[in-house]
């Protein structure tokens, strides 16, 4: 049986995602995730073959998971048609501008870079250590989340503080996403018709994480996500950019710590915050559809920010060949991706209400009229990239 397929692990702090993809057609032959892990309602569940099966593992953490996976993947004769392993770890610092092969000093790097994403870093670290004790046979790689911007200009990354916080621990913007926007850019290209190396596409990655980028040539040359996930657009839970003052406010005003603000900031905030109801943007918008003035304040507010830092990414381009709406909501909300583009009406968008209604649940295309700035939505697939990065490293 030849050894064809990759098998794809994202680890969260609580959670683990797993698929086994083949690289050349895109082909899932499993996919599944482990949730809650380590409390008594841990489980992990997965799909193959159009069966779905469920498992409780109460208690269990990463490494009992990556047991329960390497029983999986036998008892469905797919352990044998593995050829590798690829990791997605979101931050690389400025260590790490590609994907590479696993070795102790990149597992090293991860490790170095853990001040920069304490909450994901670490957890990465986990799965890939259970990886090389549960598949000690397997090559494996890492395809970083950061990656993609190392592109970016200097103009787009230093923040303006003190510039030795920069030369002595590296505080700057990064992004995130970006295996996302190096798959969608280029099938945005690819299906324009438009040379990637000769190209100008802003993306939209739209989920309950969120963020924007500008991709010139194929390159990122700016991006709103920064030092962390939290700057940026409005997300789910997280607030998104706003007056670093408001640390201090919250502390003198509710005696809240460093912690607890930034608990706030990422946890409670966002269209969860505005709205009082739910993370859930199709929640928040039935919501809003039966008459509820805040959940119509968080779509406000989510669109309006995003299509103001939409219009600013545009100066790094210098034009528009195309926006590219991506990720759970961009895919799927024909409402957010209408309120955005009336927005952004003085870059030239006309949107077809029929395409863009028509364009949803894993259709992609053009949803704006003929003469029109082009806006597109685009299927992402950032396990493929995985697969495709680490298929190509292991040889």
């Amino acid at each position: 049986m030849t050894q064809e397929n990759i098998l794809i692990i994202n680890c969260g702090s609580s959670s683990l995602k797993f698929a086994v993809i083949n690289p050349q057609d895109g082909d899932e032959k499993i996919s599944g995730v482990a949730e809650r892990l380590s409390t008594p309602e841990a489980f992990v569940r997965w799909k193959f073959q159009g069966n779905k099966d469920k498992a409780e593992m109460p208690a269990a953490g990463h490494f009992e998971v990556f047991g329960k996976l390497l029983d999986v993947l036998k008892e469905t004769n797919l352990f044998d048609t593995i050829g590798g392993i690829g990791h997605r770890v979101v931050h690389g610092g400025e260590t790490f501008k590609e994907s590479c092969i696993i070795t102790d000093d990149v597992v090293q790097g991860i490790e170095d870079c853990i001040h920069l994403a304490p909450l994901h870093n670490p957890a990465h670290l986990v799965g890939i250590r259970a990886a090389i004790e549960y598949f000690p046979g397997l090559k494996q790689a890492t395809v970083f989340d950061t990656a993609f911007h190392q592109t970016m200009p200097e103009r787009a990354y230093i923040y303006a503080v003190p510039y030795e916080y920069y030369e002595e621990q590296r505080l700057r913007r990064y992004g995130m996403h970006g295996t996302s926007y190096r798959y969608v850019s280029a099938k945005a290209a690819e299906m324009l018709g438009l040379e990637l190396n000769n190209s100008a596409i802003l993306v939209a990655h739209l989920g309950n994480g969120a963020s924007a980028a500008a991709v010139l040539n194929g390159e990122s040359v700016d991006t709103t996500m920064g030092l962390t996930p939290l700057e940026g657009l409005v997300m789910g839970t997280r607030s998104g950019s706003l007056d670093p003052n408001v640390f201090s406010f919250l502390n003198k005003t509710y005696g809240y710590t460093l912690e607890e603000i930034t608990d706030i900031l990422n946890k409670k905030s966002g269209l969860l915050g505005i709205s009082g109801l739910s993370n859930d943007c199709r929640a928040i918008e039935e919501a809003a559809a039966e008459g509820n003035r805040r959940a119509q304040l968080a779509l406000d507010v989510f669109c309006y920010v995003l299509a103001k830092q939409l219009a600013g990414l545009a100066v790094a381009l210098g034009r528009i060949d195309a926006l590219a709406f991506t990720g759970g909501i961009g895919e799927n909300s024909d409402l957010i991706r209408k309120k955005v583009l009336e927005l952004m009406g003085v870059f030239g968008f006309d949107m077809s209400d029929e395409l863009n209604e028509k364009f949803r649940f894993g259709n992609e295309g053009v949803i704006t009229n003929e003469g029109s700035t082009v806006a597109m939505v685009v299927a992402t697939n950032e396990e493929l990239m995985i697969a495709q990065d680490t298929a190509a490293l292991i040889g």
